[in-house]
């Protein structure tokens, strides 16, 4: 039997080779791991000093053309003039190398600071960088990445969390019930959105603040069709009633490049459920990794699942008390 493709096999000369045969350079050997939750992220350095950043992607996670796909929309950001950092073309002829049955893709390094929040003004650049965004993700469409929506995506996710013997038999139906019960809530409430090409993870970790060239938009990978306001949500400090001011804030830089329908702030919360269920799918995913389980050693205790099952009840209640007001 083949065996699948593993990080495992990512070893320093497994990675230099892997640049220097499609970039036909040669690096220093210097390999600076970065914090990736999904993918291994390396810092590597040419003989000339020049820096760049590979990321390795998940076996089994995205299949070429998915990944191809997410590197067309960056493409598209950079030829409407939005800060991002495409990938390079390679040897290859293409944007996506492999080694060792593992994609994987070279950008140049860009330094940057999180973006910090002083005033109105920063809410409303916020606002625009990600309205501009918005405006190039109309342009095209996504054919295979995932649809953000509780039938597409959210459905399948408790699926798998709820049969493949992850949830101990004490929480499982508790589990099921406040699923159940939720979807029923928000899934009408995705009827008839409208839905582009998106970020999918636009938190402000993921803007780099270059002091003197502005917001540089990183981090593509969980990019997918969906809302647009699945891309402004993630930005406030807290959930939607407790902030008002930052969305207006947001919606008014916002406004600028894009329309944005203001009926759909009505899947904020909804979306905040979604993502907790995303989470959730994503450490069953990596539940096996020695990484993953050096930093999460309580994960899939009956303790931790009591707990998740809380959280999930309090946002059901977030989303009761939005669609009352």
């Amino acid at each position: 039997m083949t065996k699948s493709p593993s990080f495992e096999t990512l070893s320093p000369d497994v990675i230099v080779a892997s640049i220097e045969n499609h970039l036909g350079i040669y690096l220093d050997g210097m390999i600076t791991p970065y914090n990736s939750y999904v993918n291994r992220v390396y810092g590597i350095q040419d003989e000339d000093g020049k820096r760049y950043i590979v990321k390795y992607y998940r076996p089994g996670r995205w299949s070429k053309e998915c990944i191809l796909e997410e590197h067309t929309f960056i493409r598209n950001c950079e030829d409407n003039e939005i800060p991002v950092i495409p990938p390079l073309e390679l040897g290859n002829g293409t944007t996506l190398g492999e080694a060792g049955g593992i994609y994987f893709s070279v950008f140049p390094f860009r330094s940057g600071r999180t973006f910090d929040i002083s005033g109105e003004d920063d809410w409303n650049r916020l606002g625009t960088i990600v309205g501009r965004m918005h405006r190039a993700g109309r342009n095209e469409t996504a054919f295979r990445r995932p649809v953000c929506s509780p039938l597409e995506t959210t459905a399948p996710q408790i699926e798998k969390l709820t049969s493949g013997g992850l949830i101990p038999d004490g929480c499982l139906e508790d589990f099921i019930h406040v699923c159940e019960a939720t979807r029923e809530i928000i899934d009408p409430l995705f009827e008839g959105v409208e839905t582009i090409r998106i970020h999918g993870d636009c938190h402000r970790g993921n803007i780099l603040d270059r002091i003197e060239e502005g917001l540089l938009l990183i981090d593509f990978d969980d990019m997918m069709t969906g809302p647009p306001v699945q891309d402004l949500w993630l930005l406030l400090p807290g959930h939607l009633f407790e902030c008002p001011a930052e969305m207006e804030l947001l919606l008014q830089g916002y406004a600028r490049f894009s329309d944005f329908d203001r009926e759909t702030l009505t899947l904020v919360e909804p979306l905040r459920f979604m993502r907790l269920i995303h989470f959730l799918t994503w450490c069953a995913t990596q539940k096996d990794d020695h990484s993953f389980q050096h930093h999460f050693p309580d994960w899939g205790t009956e303790a931790f699942w009591i707990k998740e099952i809380e959280d999930l009840r309090y946002q059901q209640r977030m989303i009761r008390e939005q669609l009352s007001f």
